[in-house]
Parts: C-alpha cells; sequence; structure tokens
C-alpha cells in the first residue's frame, strides 16, 4: 500500500509515529502547506525509506490529484481540518485512490430554524457523491478519527454482538487533562473545536429523523473510568450523530462532550465578539498601507498555543466511548464501550499528546485492515459500516487496549 498523507501537524505526525512501527505499507508521502512540518514529520522517525515529504496546498484539488498520480497512492489519508475535505475527498475520487478521513464536510444552519431543524447536515456534501464512488469501485472511508472512528466501532459492536435491541447509543467524551502554564489550551484543534461546539448539534430519534437544539443543550454528569470521575457533559454537533442512524437500528443518538463551565463560558464569548466567525474581515495592515482580510477565527488560532506542543505541560486522561441501552436475551441492558489514553504514556511511548495520539491511532489502524483485505467496500462509508471486531482486536495489538463498563 502507497499512502498520502495530507496534514502534517499533531494528528498527522502522531499518525507517522504509530505508522512507522507497522509493516503493512510501502510508502507514505507526508504533505504539507508548510513544507517545514511535513520534513520535521519525517525527520523525527528512525531512518525509514518509507516516507517523504513533500509541499501540497490541500484547496488544490488538481495539484493533490497529480501528486497521488505521480507517487502511485492507491490511498488519501486526510489529516487537515474539515474546510479542506471537499478538495481532498474529490481528489481522490479523481485518481482512483481510496479516501479516509477524520471529520467530515461542513454544516450549514438551516435558514430560518437553526435551533430546530437541520440545513445541511455534516458530511451531506460527501454522501451525494456516494454513487460516484460506487461506479469508482473505490471506497471512501469518512470519520475514521477517534470521534468519529472508534465512538462509531463501538457502536457496530453493540449492535452485532451484545444487544438484541438498542434504546439509545450516545457518546460521551470526557477528560481530566489540565495544561501548566496556560489558563486557556485546547488539547485540539481551536478551529475545530469552535465549529463543533458553536454549531447547533443534532440529534437524532427513531420516527423523527435528525433535528437540532441550541448549543450546549441537555447538559448532564457522566461518570467516566479510569480515575477521571465525573464530568458535566452537553450536546454538541458531531458526525456519529449523522453517521450511526445509518446503519445502526437505534431509538435515539446523540453526542455530548464534557467542556466544563470555564470552556463553554469562552466559546460564548468568542460568539458574542464575533470571533468565531471564518469569514475574513478588512484589518488594518501593521505598515500603515491599507488593510488585509483576516479571518477572526484564524486570529484565534493563531494567538492560542499549538496543542500538539502541549504534551509536557499537559497531565492526565482523555476518555472516548460510547454508551449503549437496550436488551439482551429480553433482559435491560447498558454498557459503556470507551478508550482511555493517559498523556504521560503517550508522550512517554510516542513523544504525542494523548488527544492527537488518541485520534492518529485509528485511520493507521483503519488502512492497515484495508490493505489485508478484512476491510473491504465500495462508495461513501462511516466505520459502523464494516465488521467492528477485527479493528478492536488490531487496536488491542497495537498496545492500546479498549474496555466496556456494565452501567
Amino acid at each position: 500500500m502507497r499512502v498520502l498523507l495530507v496534514g502534517a501537524g499533531g494528528v498527522g505526525t502522531a499518525i507517522t509515529r504509530i505508522a512507522a512501527r507497522r509493516s503493512f505499507f510501502d510508502h507514505m508521502v507526508v504533505a504539507d502547506y508548510d513544507l517545514s512540518r511535513a520534513q520535521a514529520a519525517v525527520a523525527a522517525l528512525e531512518p525509514d525509506g518509507r516516507f517523504r515529504a513533500v509541499r501540497i496546498d490541500a484547496s488544490d484539488e488538481g495539484a493533490v490529484t497529480a501528486l497521488l498520480k505521480e507517487q502511485r497512492c492507491d490511498v488519501l489519508l486526510n489529516a487537515t481540518d474539515p474546510r479542506f475535505v471537499m478538495p481532498l475527498f474529490q481528489a481522490a475520487l479523481a485518481a482512483g485512490a481510496h479516501y479516509l478521513d477524520m471529520a467530515m464536510s461542513l454544516s450549514r444552519p438551516h435558514p430560518e430554524r437553526p435551533y430546530e431543524q437541520c440545513g445541511v447536515k455534516l458530511g451531506d456534501a460527501q454522501f451525494e457523491r456516494a454513487g460516484d464512488w460506487e461506479q469508482a469501485g473505490s471506497l471512501a472511508l469518512v470519520g475514521i478519527g477517534v470521534e468519529p472512528g472508534l465512538s462509531d466501532v463501538f457502536a457496530r459492536h453493540a449492535a452485532d454482538e451484545l444487544f438484541d435491541e438498542i434504546e439509545e447509543i450516545g457518546i460521551r467524551d470526557g477528560a481530566n487533562l489540565t495544561v501548566d502554564g496556560y489558563d486557556f489550551a485546547p488539547s485540539f484543534s481551536i478551529w475545530t473545536t469552535i465549529e463543533e461546539c458553536l454549531n447547533a448539534p443534532v440529534v437524532y430519534e427513531a420516527g423523527r429523523g435528525w433535528f437540532t437544539t441550541p448549543p450546549f443543550s441537555e447538559p448532564e454528569i457522566f461518570d467516566f473510568p479510569e480515575g477521571i470521575g465525573p464530568v458535566e457533559c452537553v450536546n454538541v454537533e458531531h458526525e456519529e450523530v449523522l453517521l450511526v442512524p445509518r446503519w445502526v437500528d437505534a431509538g435515539r443518538v446523540t453526542f455530548k462532550y464534557g467542556l466544563g463551565e470555564e470552556f463553554i463560558r469562552t466559546l460564548q464569548t468568542l460568539h458574542l465578539l464575533g470571533l468565531d466567525r471564518t469569514d475574513p474581515v478588512p484589518v488594518a495592515a501593521a505598515d500603515g498601507s491599507g488593510t488585509v482580510l483576516v479571518s477572526p477565527r484564524d486570529v484565534v488560532a493563531a494567538c492560542l498555543p499549538d496543542p500538539a506542543t502541549l504534551g509536557e505541560r499537559m497531565h492526565g486522561k482523555t476518555c472516548a466511548g460510547t454508551w449503549v441501552k437496550g436488551t439482551k436475551d429480553g433482559r435491560p441492558r447498558e454498557v459503556y464501550l470507551y478508550h482511555v489514553v493517559d498523556n504521560q504514556w503517550s508522550m512517554r511511548e510516542y513523544g504525542c499528546q494523548a488527544v492527537v495520539w488518541q485520534t492518529a491511532i485509528n485511520p493507521v489502524v483503519a488502512l492497515e485492515l484495508i490493505a489485508a483485505g478484512t476491510w473491504t467496500g465500495s462508495g461513501v462509508l462511516g466505520p459502523e459500516a464494516l465488521p467492528a471486531r477485527p479493528f478492536l482486536d488490531l487496536l488491542t495489538e497495537y498496545g492500546s487496549p479498549w474496555g466496556m463498563r456494565e452501567q
């Protein structure tokens, strides 16, 4: 297998470090708009001729298509932020390559009732082209990070092996991570965090379909395992709610994130000030030569520390998981399937902070399953469209076991 990895930030760098320990691929091109980032990711590895660093503009569909063909890549792995999903997704299709991402095409709110009805949903633009992918015989495996990704695999596993009937599936994400020296330092891309937290959350109910609620709705206290403990979680827009119901029968599907009151207040303040906006605004140039156009959200991201650099200052654990309620053999059952990563462990073993490492391991596992022919298919598929057990077994083989708690 020959892989084009686009994006050499925190997650992309973690992908190279995880993949370097596996033998399923022959060549990995590490591409980034900033060539020095791609070179740094490759240079940090033990000498390994399978890796090569190049520069690419992820928004340039034609250039990405040409690079895929030039390097004879079988698959494109997208490790950029969601703004670049569609050009990369379409470039892979044009080049006849498979495609994987960890976040799906962006949503747009309903123009009149944004907190009641869906407008354009996450992934809609990708699913609209599912027929083209099927006709090409290529696989676009969307949402294969940790959330979405492993959380969706857990949902499929629950449906296949743990339940006869599922009443509700709820993705629950929480952590007890702290960062020395910072009052506010998100452990993941602030651009993506703003997008998913300030957009209207989507909920799915059988018979009603998908609908939206106000941001941070339906707060609940969820007790996370392995010492993390109780964390308040709230509804957040996330891909699982759009993916799981397509392949798994469930009465209700939600996603709730453990943000904390201070984090929520900060995001609300950014929104109040218009600093969450992505459309450029004119700003006076520093040299007095006129104005430049700047995206407020990009300014916020530039003012905050790069999450990939926070590992040495970070302490604690992060947990991603799927809570499932239903019946088995005529009896009520409730479980939480989860994956916990301790930042001290991920820094010691891989030199990567816990959140980016936990995201990165899952697409690498998926690539290995595709290379082995264990996961196959064509069209636009979510992780829950494919068998869960091989993924969970290989994840454990990678040295990162998952857990299950009866509730």
